[in-house]
């Protein structure tokens, strides 16, 4: 008999993010279980739903306030949980699996507080370090975690974080690398013909994706525009994605006279997102770690390799786990724009490195993050 799984995700497609896209592609692949997926209401997810090879269903799963001593937080769990109890029992849902530890963790262990239903927790790295700043919310990390049936963390890195706040010890973590659809992120010859389709006609690339926020480096690499200027006039910085930091780097970018190297992209669909992963020369996430904030993982390094593009990336958080250092891409401090300046430098001048890092990256995604192995090591997690 099927065991029935109730998945509980606030990020879910067509929502964008890393999370929600590894969520989506993890559990529709998961043909030995009965799936049903509780997300938050997206305006544009109808169509989207209809074709879905799982069950989706919708409710208000957001709010503004996460912890209990708030009385917007109290109204959202308590309301959270008596539509959830009645999904767990129309559903007759065996396990649930919640996709981050706040809110989705604490509203499965209220779950299983009340009416016994067993739980799985994600845990992702930088939710953990910031939620460890408010004592409220760090103990509620610790009941969830302390209930939870495993706690599945995304690199080795999270699950230090993990162990380093005494939310588990390492022996209670499993770590799944997220995984990347190596059909769909494939290589592709770079063509002027498609980078004029991008407007990236005649340049040098140099490409980030990701939600524009402080621990994602966006201003460290354009602070390194003006050095890379001089060694490489045609350098086009392209910036794929949006968030709180764009007014700063807009700012930034006027202010250094840079406009005319730095293309905002804003939120692009997934076909444009894979021409871009093809077509730019260099991929970087120049990440750093400001205060408690870290990048958990880096899913759209495995992305850039899977599409034969060599990477950059800072060295903070779980990073180093998405490539093989020297190998496929290159870690480094990117918190110094000569730094970031010099790594860019040495690949513009070593184009046979350029293309060789690349097809290793691609090789090494393939072997390490497709999901054939990744479905299998999940398989096999969820098993018990």
């Amino acid at each position: 008999m099927q065991k029935n799984i109730l998945v509980l995700t606030e990020n879910f497609p067509p929502k964008s993010g890393g999370s929600g896209r590894w969520f989506y592609e993890l559990y529709t692949r998961l043909l030995d279980y009965q799936i049903t997926v509780v997300t938050d209401i997206n305006a544009d997810s109808d169509e989207f739903d209809r074709t879905a090879t799982v069950k989706i269903i919708r409710i208000p799963f957001s709010s503004t306030q996460w912890g209990f001593k708030s009385l917007i937080g109290l109204r959202f769990y308590f309301r959270c949980f008596w539509q959830l109890k009645q999904i767990i029992k129309e559903h007759q849902i065996d396990e649930v699996h919640c996709c981050r530890v706040i809110h989705e963790g604490v509203n499965a262990w209220l779950i299983k507080l009340f009416i016994g239903v067993p739980f799985v927790v994600f845990v992702h790295g930088e939710d953990v370090e910031t939620v460890a700043t408010s004592r409220e919310q760090d103990l509620m990390v610790k009941q969830v975690c302390k209930s939870a049936k495993q706690i599945i963390c995304n690199s080795h890195n999270t699950a230090s974080i993990v162990a380093r706040h005494k939310y588990a010890p390492l022996s209670a973590t499993q770590v799944l690398h997220p995984g990347a659809n190596t059909q769909h992120f494939v290589p592709a010859n770079r063509t002027e013909e498609a980078k004029k389709n991008l407007e990236w006609q005649g340049k040098f690339i140099v490409l980030t994706v990701g939600r524009l926020q402080e621990r994602k480096g966006h201003d460290k690499m354009i602070l390194a525009l003006p050095e890379l200027i001089s060694a490489i006039p045609n350098v086009l910085y392209a910036i794929i994605g949006d968030g709180e930091c764009k007014p700063q780097l807009q700012e930034l970018v006027e202010r250094l006279e840079l406009e005319q190297f730095v293309l905002f992209m804003d939120e692009v669909d997934d076909e444009m997102m894979i021409q871009c992963y093809q077509q730019a020369d260099v991929f970087i996430l120049p990440n750093r770690t400001i205060a408690n904030d870290i990048e958990g993982f880096g899913m759209v390094l495995v992305e850039s390799q899977a599409c034969g593009t060599v990477v950059i990336a800072g060295d903070s958080g779980g990073t180093k786990e998405t490539m093989i250092s020297d190998e496929t891409g290159f870690i480094i401090d990117c918190t110094q724009p000569n730094i970031i300046a010099h790594t860019i430098l040495e690949l513009h001048t070593d184009a046979k490195m350029r293309i060789s890092m690349g097809q290793a990256g691609r090789e090494f995604v393939s072997s390490t993050y497709d999901w054939v192995p990744h479905v299998a090591k999940a398989n096999e997690l969820f098993r018990v």
